[in-house]
């Protein structure tokens, strides 16, 4: 049966509010993935087919969308950011309402939303604090079947050398295509965050919701070749499942 949800989230962050507008509006590919800015009028296109519904720059956004394309499980998604300042402008202070309707699955539907929601608005303030303004290389993809098994984020940390027992704020030699050093900067059951100097790695542990485990890339320095980076983990996720 189709039923409402609101997932909420307030935090403050070392960035002033425009920093924050800038990323939420025309840098996501920084934390989230790349979309089309959003027309900067009430009325205009949004992304996903989406209406802009309240612009205030750079202190309140919101968009809607009716019937979500391509996902079936939804049929009304709505953003809202309410970004005001602190410090006398020098950080931010931010609150962020995912709502909708789910159409089934609900109760599967929301934990996944609602841990993911964590762990983007936690690559946000990475962003925003390490990285920002400066634009991002972006790739995203998944792990073989194999990884929708249940200990599957499990045996991509291992892989790593990112166990479970591994805190966040540890710096750790990481064993991904090749080595190299990287802060712990997230790290549960669910998702491993990892940061370098050059960019945010991010490992998704969808198993727990009957998809693939993800990774997604967001490289920083100038004239990245994503799609080497992005060939080179497909075939390192690829062969730790081909030998697990």
């Amino acid at each position: 049966m189709p039923k409402e949800f609101e997932i909420a989230r307030e935090f403050e962050v070392d960035a002033t509010p425009e920093e924050v507008w800038k990323a939420i509006t025309t840098g996501t590919g920084g934390y989230l993935w790349p979309m089309e800015p959003p027309e900067p009028r009430v009325g205009g296109k949004g992304p996903f087919g989406s209406k802009v519904t309240a612009w205030d720059p750079p202190h309140r956004y919101t968009n809607r969308v009716e019937d979500v394309e391509g996902i079936s499980v939804q049929t009304l998604n709505q953003l809202d950011y309410t970004v005001e300042p602190r410090d006398d402008g020098r950080r931010a202070w931010v609150r962020y309402v995912h709502s909708g309707i789910f159409v089934d699955d609900w109760d599967n539907q929301y934990d996944g939303a609602a841990k993911h929601t964590d762990f983007y608005l936690h690559t946000l303030r990475e962003y925003l604090v390490h990285f920002a303004p400066r634009p991002a290389a972006f790739a995203s993809f998944d792990g073989p079947e194999a990884s929708k098994a249940t200990d599957a984020l499990a045996v991509v940390g291992r892989a790593l050398g990112v166990g479970e027992d591994v805190a966040a704020g540890t710096r750790v030699t990481v064993r991904g295509p090749d080595e190299f050093e990287a802060v712990v900067d997230f790290r549960n059951p669910y998702f491993i965050g990892l940061r370098t100097d050059r960019g945010l790695t991010r490992v998704f542990g969808r198993n727990h919701w009957g998809h693939p485990v993800g990774i997604s890339l967001h490289d920083f320095t100038p004239d990245a070749d994503i799609k080497e980076c992005e060939a080179a983990w497909q075939d390192w996720l690829n062969g730790v499942f081909s030998q697990s």
